[in-house]
């Protein structure tokens, strides 16, 4: 979103009463089970959890946009684990698992509100995760297609500004406590789905709702607009 634009340049786009006009979605963490497919490349799920942990320490540190694919490999290799774990990640990306409740969510949501998808990912990857869902989303953004990794506010506002939706006028549902950091500066209320019991990151801005589960998203989802 342009630093320049402002309410007059989006359009009055009214959703029922109580609903959000949109909803931004993190994908592989807050909609899809990547963490078992990343445990099984791995060979165990301590391996797993490590190279993960390695992985977004490398992303959200980063900020700028450098290939997914190789920074996923290069936690890898900081981790321990052979060049065929990479491999194996990629191989079965197309087998991510949503977590329960996911499209249920999602169908509920379709009726009344906008969705999409913000993702720290390539292209590529990012948009077939996407599809996995089978949900006609409205927008799906990549770090890569931003330039940045979320938490830079960037991805996030490049979404609303797509949508020509305010940041007041949407809702984030994070799967990670860091994009907590990001959806603050954008001013996007949040829901962290913490299915994994993370503890939030240290200077993170508290979530508005936070469960292991997604279902009870769509109540707050519901009286979004009703305060």
């Amino acid at each position: 979103m342009s630093p320049h634009q402002g309410p007059a340049d989006f359009p009055d786009t009214n959703a029922p009463s109580g609903y959000p006009r949109a909803v931004l979605f993190d994908l592989l963490t807050a909609l899809l089970d990547s963490w078992t497919v990343w445990n099984r490349a791995a060979g165990t799920e301590p391996q797993g959890r490590a190279w993960r942990a390695e992985y977004l320490r490398r992303t959200y540190g980063c900020g700028a946009y450098q290939p997914y694919e190789q920074l996923v490999q290069e936690a890898a290799a900081a981790v321990g684990l052979p060049a065929s774990a990479p491999d194996a990640l990629e191989a079965h990306w197309a087998e991510l698992p949503a977590w329960d409740g996911a499209r249920e969510l999602l169908q509920a949501l379709r009726p009344h509100c906008r969705l999409g998808v913000v993702t720290n990912c390539s292209d590529r990857l990012g948009r077939q995760a996407a599809s996995l869902l089978g949900v006609d989303w409205d927008v799906v953004v990549t770090s890569e297609e931003a330039g940045f990794y979320k938490p830079d506010p960037r991805p996030y506002a490049l979404a609303l500004a797509r949508l020509q939706v305010r940041p007041e006028d949407a809702a984030f549902v994070a799967g990670s406590g860091y994009d907590l950091f990001g959806t603050s500066k954008v001013g996007l209320r949040t829901y962290w789905h913490n299915r994994v019991g993370l503890s939030l990151p240290q200077g993170a801005p508290a979530p508005e709702r936070e469960s292991p589960r997604l279902d009870a998203a769509l109540p707050w989802l519901a009286r979004f607009r009703n305060g």
